[in-house]
């Protein structure tokens, strides 16, 4: 069974690895090694008289101010969805986003979404190209930069609270690609002495990635010294850190089963 962007289920680890190189390896982001069976394959060089498929990408207009990538799976449900890009100008959301899809032949039914309700807002749904998207990464890495406190949807409450929040030891991270595995939010946090029983991602009540986790530290100062990687980015996403605490943890980790 596929799981969004996971071809071995929620902890497929050589998705995830894939997922990180999006940007340096181009066409050949989906694998096109001998006997491979990851989505969207590229045709070896030698069979020339076809020419590999288009990216499946496309963008989305009109999304709601609070929408979150778990909203646009919800939206696209029965889709293979390996990344959602929200799309910022001068710090704030501008209502679209670009959403990378398993297979090519999945646009077409993406592009049946058209003019359909998210919520009370109707979502305009386009085909879009890789270059395209890949820009939209691009900008997006230089506004977090630029803009470390811009405003993220559903973030503005937490943002006003963060800096004086009490630590625990716990942290909680939003905005993972639903490709991120344990061994990359261990890479994250590469200064600090994790377990991968220490990191907990959470599911949703089909068993699929949130874009959620929740890291325990070894201690309330090693936490806080944590939250300078606040929106610094894996792979093409910027990740947002909230401290936290070992019920909430508890919580989301009670949702998913």
């Amino acid at each position: 069974m596929f799981y969004r962007g996971y071809p071995d289920g929620p902890d497929g680890r050589e998705m995830g690895a894939k997922r990180q190189r999006i940007v340096d390896q181009g066409p050949s982001f989906y694998g096109n090694s001998p006997g491979s069976s990851f989505m969207y394959n590229v045709p070896p060089y030698g069979y020339v008289s076809q020419p590999p498929p288009p990216f499946p990408v496309v963008r989305l207009r009109g999304l709601p101010f609070d929408c979150t990538e778990n909203d646009v799976a919800e939206f696209f449900h029965g889709l293979d969805i390996v990344d959602v890009l929200f799309v910022h100008k001068a710090g704030k959301f501008t209502g679209e986003a670009f959403c990378v899809l398993g297979y090519p032949l999945q646009v077409d039914f993406a592009l049946q979404k058209n003019r359909q309700n998210m919520g009370r807002r109707y979502v305009e749904v386009f085909r879009s190209k890789r270059q395209d998207y890949y820009k939209a990464i691009a900008n997006e890495v230089s506004e977090s930069r630029g803009s470390p406190r811009r405003n993220i949807p559903r973030a503005k409450s937490y943002d006003e609270g963060k800096d004086s929040a009490e630590h625990t030891g716990v942290l909680r991270l939003r905005g993972l690609p639903f490709s991120a595995g344990k061994d990359d939010i261990m890479e994250f946090f590469k200064d600090f002495v994790l377990s991968e029983d220490s990191i907990h991602i959470t599911m949703n009540s089909e068993g699929r990635p949130t874009g959620e986790a929740f890291v325990e530290f070894a201690n309330a100062e090693d936490s806080k010294a944590a939250m300078a990687k606040d929106r610094m980015t894996l792979g093409s996403r910027y990740i947002e850190l909230f401290p936290s605490s070992l019920e909430e943890l508890d919580e989301a980790v009670s949702r998913g089963r």
